[in-house]
């Protein structure tokens, strides 16, 4: 895979990095990346890929863009509410890398789309903010032998998980909780979701490239307001019912 005089020069700080250099940078090129909700998450992850030179991105969302949301969702503008969320997103990711394919689905992943979804792209980023679907994400991934960086925040804090078979995301969350908190009831503040995001891109881009140590079967916790972290392990649940009978076949 050879890359123009553009891309030398867009990619220049990763082509020195002794973690990505040529190879990592061309295997990002070839990555399909399926990105799962483009809000608070999402949105900062999306941008960051982009600019990484992930050679296709895909955005599946249905909701449009509403004022509240840029308040944290930093792919839109104030000239774009009302427009769907994916084909703004498209626009500014066209315009920060034109080397990136961008792959708009408008509408919810459900179990009913969710193993042709998923199974078009090598690595999935779930960002989206309620239970049901991150399960029903969990679940395709699974099936599909596809990893999942997974992210969540709310209030002042955020979390990041990568999951490739054994644990899996239901391993940590078996059942939706009947208090569970979203951004619009609590609140969150806007930077947390950069954090967050930026955390979620850069665990994809170490996946693909083959860098350094991933949270596999680990969750990084962030404490905004106390500005402290810490990495705990996830337990494999022997009777979870999506990945309890044993190892996912890889891709």
């Amino acid at each position: 895979m050879i890359f123009s005089e553009d891309e030398v020069e867009r990619y220049a700080r990763h082509l020195v990095l002794s973690e990505v250099g040529g190879p990592g940078q061309q295997a990002l090129k070839r990555a399909r990346v399926l990105i799962v909700g483009v809000g608070g998450v999402g949105s900062p992850a999306a941008l960051y890929l982009a600019a990484a030179g992930v050679g296709t991105l895909g955005l599946i969302d249905d909701d449009a863009v509403g004022l509240s949301n840029l308040q944290r969702q930093i792919a839109f503008s104030t000239d774009e509410v009302g427009k769907a969320k994916v084909a703004a997103a498209a626009d500014r990711l066209r315009g920060l890398n034109p080397h990136v394919a961008v792959e708009t689905h408008a509408e919810r992943l459900t179990p009913a789309n969710a193993t042709e979804r998923i199974a078009a792209y090598d690595l999935v980023l779930d960002g989206t903010d309620d239970f049901q679907t991150r399960l029903c994400v969990n679940a395709a991934c699974v099936a599909a032998g596809r990893p999942l960086v997974s992210g969540a925040l709310g209030r002042w804090s955020g979390q990041v998980g990568v999951f490739a078979g054994r644990p899996c995301y239901q391993c940590l969350v078996p059942d939706i909780p009947p208090d569970a908190e979203t951004c619009a009831r609590v609140g969150v503040v806007g930077a947390l979701a950069g954090v967050i995001g930026s955390m979620a891109a850069l665990e994809a881009i170490k996946l693909i490239a083959g860098a350094g140590q991933t949270l596999t079967g680990r969750l990084m916790l962030y404490d905004g307001l106390a500005g402290a972290g810490r990495t705990v392990r996830v337990a494999a649940d022997p009777t979870c019912p999506v990945c309890g009978g044993g190892q996912v076949r890889r891709r």
